[in-house]
């Protein structure tokens, strides 16, 4: 009995001395986030899934540095089925010298191809190009105060459209509805298949 004494008694020194192990508490082991986002929208078609979320991938700076207000977000889902498009309306000024001009923003990503959509709009669509990236400049007559540029993606394509809310009766040339639009579209480009 005394030398179980004794045993605990050392084990108990040993264990107390400076620089012995002691007994420490498990670490944390961080979890690793994924950094894959659910799409808002999936279809039952074979298409791409849809990367580029409007209302998530586009800095609220960069849309209020364009004049518009990030607050104003309204998200839009629209699955069809064999393709689908998700998206987000902002609406904004946008202040120019002398002028103050209220605008409505649209952008859509969908998962049809460039090519579909020149098919559809090609009578109102001149191509282009954004940052290197093919595109599509569509001015449609018929959408009075309209203007809209269509980018091809790794999934898709990605719709920007801008409206001008005229607060008058009088009409808008049509020469100044892309006015300005060409800057903000450039500046969003790069995000697309980041």
């Amino acid at each position: 009995m005394r030398a179980v004494a004794s045993l605990a008694v050392v084990v108990t020194a040993v264990g107390c001395a400076s620089g012995a192990a002691t007994p420490s508490e498990p670490e944390a082991v961080e979890t690793p986030t994924s950094t894959t986002r659910t799409p808002r929208v999936v279809d039952d078609s074979r298409r791409p899934q849809i990367t580029f979320d409007p209302c998530l991938d586009i800095p609220d700076e960069l849309l209020a540095s364009s004049g518009f207000d990030p607050r104003s977000k309204r998200p839009k889902e629209l699955p069809m089925g064999t393709y689908s498009f998700l998206g987000c309306d902002y609406r904004g000024t946008l202040h120019i010298p002398g002028v103050l001009r209220s605008y409505s923003l649209i952008i859509l990503s969908g998962n049809v191809t460039l090519e579909e959509e020149l098919a559809k709009n090609g009578h109102v669509a001149t191509e282009t190009v954004i940052n290197g990236r093919r595109a599509l400049q569509e001015v449609d007559p018929a959408l009075s105060g309209s203007c809209a540029f269509v980018l091809e993606s790794e999934f898709g394509i990605v719709i920007l459209s801008r409206i001008y809310n005229a607060d008058h009766t009088r009409g808008v040339p049509q020469t100044e509805w892309c006015a300005g639009f060409t800057e903000l579209v450039t500046d969003i480009e790069p995000l697309i298949d980041g």
